[in-house]
């Protein structure tokens, strides 16, 4: 039972996203070049702000369960920060790269489009922190014994995954108009960006009370979703278009001669 889950959460929290990587990145090696450097980046916010916890914790270090809590709601506020201030430091990063690939290449079109950057950045980022969220939980999956079994919730596993499911895509769109922002200069988009980063993160202290949690995350992940898409060029006709394509493909590759 407890592979099975593994296996269930496992593929519930990283199917999506390994389909994204098989179907639109693995193909592309400059586009994994740069998923694998955004990752990096997160995994550099992740050490900066387990650091100023840890020291934070140290100096301040008190058996109380109220003072323990602050220090953790501290911890996730400024991890959230100091991943958005990576992210605009790997948007920064990535024009200089363009325009040095740009000038070794000497072709007068970016190798990479800065759309294709922010996708690409995002899912770095997003791979990373749903495999640190996740990884130690999926690891207690396949120990003795079952969820549930001291009064906690049995559907802790599959709440976590599911959570894992939507701060993935969540970093894709946070991503994509991040990095449109900054190009557009509207700084206001920016800082929603972070505000609803916050709030996501936010939410899980709601725990166990996993519809509490759960509900406005798939929401915000709608919403942030339809702004990405909008964002990176996307409209209603286009997307009514693609839908009319696949139709019209799905009804000849299942024809038959009669």
């Amino acid at each position: 039972m407890t592979t099975a889950v593994f296996i269930g959460c496992s593929f519930i929290a990283f199917g999506p996203v390994l389909a994204l990587c098989v179907c639109t990145i693995a193909a592309e090696p400059l586009s994994l070049v740069f998923l694998i450097t955004g990752g990096f980046f997160w995994l550099v916010s992740l050490l900066l702000s387990s650091l100023v916890w840890f020291i934070a914790v140290q100096i301040g270090g008190s058996n109380n369960a109220s003072v323990k809590k602050n220090f953790l709601i501290f911890g996730v506020v400024f991890s959230v920060l100091l991943q958005e201030v990576f992210r605009f430091a790997y948007y920064k990063l990535l024009k200089k790269a363009n325009k040095g690939l740009m000038t070794v290449s000497q072709e007068e079109t970016i190798p990479i489009s800065v759309r294709q950057l922010s996708y690409v950045s995002g899912l770095g980022f997003g791979i990373m922190s749903g495999i640190f969220s996740l990884v130690n939980i999926l690891t207690d999956s396949l120990g003795l014994g079952s969820a549930g079994i001291y009064g906690d919730s049995p559907q802790y596993f599959l709440s976590s995954a599911f959570m894992t499911l939507a701060i993935v895509p969540l970093h894709v769109f946070w991503g994509i108009v991040f990095f449109d922002a900054c190009e557009k200069k509207k700084w206001w988009a920016p800082a929603l960006v972070i505000l609803s980063h916050l709030l996501v993160s936010g939410l899980t202290f709601l725990n166990p009370q996993y519809d509490g949690s759960l509900v406005p995350s798939y929401i915000i992940m709608m919403l942030m979703g339809t702004w990405a898409f909008f964002t990176a060029g996307g409209s209603l006709r286009n997307l009514k278009l693609c839908l009319m394509c696949r139709d019209k493909d799905f009804l000849l590759a299942n024809q038959h001669p009669r």
